[in-house]
């Protein structure tokens, strides 16, 4: 059998409605396993929430393509000023980092690019969490819950499958003189690792110089 869509549908034929597909002159919805339905079975409540949630994504793919184009074109911006400047004045525009802000000269306006490192932990926490777990057994009577709770939550993976690096850190600011516990916070430093980095761009304004920033939302993390 044959397939007709809306994209190959004649000049002369009706108009399709989004989703729905033609095969030998009957016309059929695709569900959710690949089979055909006759376009007369589908509930017309299951109809319109199909037809919202295409309008809806076909505005959503508009939207993302132009955050992508915007991003791409403010990053090149931002490339361009910090090459003339290096140019005109010898001097990197920026921090060591990467890190620029740039502001408006009436101070209303503002723009951040700020580099972020990826950060993943290597072998090292393994003994890290070995050395930890010798300290909380030998403590179990005089272990004050807290610390239990943090070395848990520490060790504990998020939602994404990344080690809780948040936790990690506030763990590592307790102040234990056991010796198995310093050489667990030092294990911990040393299993940190820089893998990459990721630029991001924030903007900001404020009615005056001396009213506080209001950020701009623009998420342009995943574009």
């Amino acid at each position: 059998m044959t397939e007709q869509t809306t994209s190959a549908a004649p000049a002369d034929t009706e108009t399709l409605e989004p989703g729905v597909i033609v095969v030998q002159g009957e016309k059929f919805m695709r569900d959710a396993g690949g089979r055909l339905v006759p376009l007369d079975q589908v509930k017309p409540m299951d109809k319109l929430i199909d037809q919202t949630v295409r309008k809806m994504m076909g505005h959503a793919d508009t939207l993302s393509a132009q955050v992508g184009r915007f991003k791409a074109h403010s990053f090149n911006d931002v490339a361009a000023l910090q090459a003339l400047v290096g140019e005109q004045y010898g001097a990197k525009l920026g921090g060591a980092k990467g890190n620029v802000t740039l502001t408006s000269i009436d101070g209303t306006l503002k723009v951040q690019v700020q580099i972020q490192d990826q950060i993943a932990f290597g072998p090292e926490l393994q003994a890290a969490k070995a050395l930890v777990d010798e300290c909380i057994a030998d403590w179990a009577t005089g272990t004050r819950s807290e610390i239990r709770a943090l070395v848990e939550h520490a060790f504990q993976v998020d939602k994404e499958g990344q080690i809780n690096r948040g936790a990690l850190y506030q763990l590592r600011r307790v102040a234990i003189e056991d010796p198995r516990w310093v050489r667990a916070m030092e294990a911990i430093a040393d299993s940190v690792r820089v893998i990459g980095s990721s630029p991001y761009m924030r903007f900001y304004r404020r009615e005056n110089h001396r009213a506080g920033w209001e950020p701009v939302t623009i998420d342009m993390a995943a574009a």
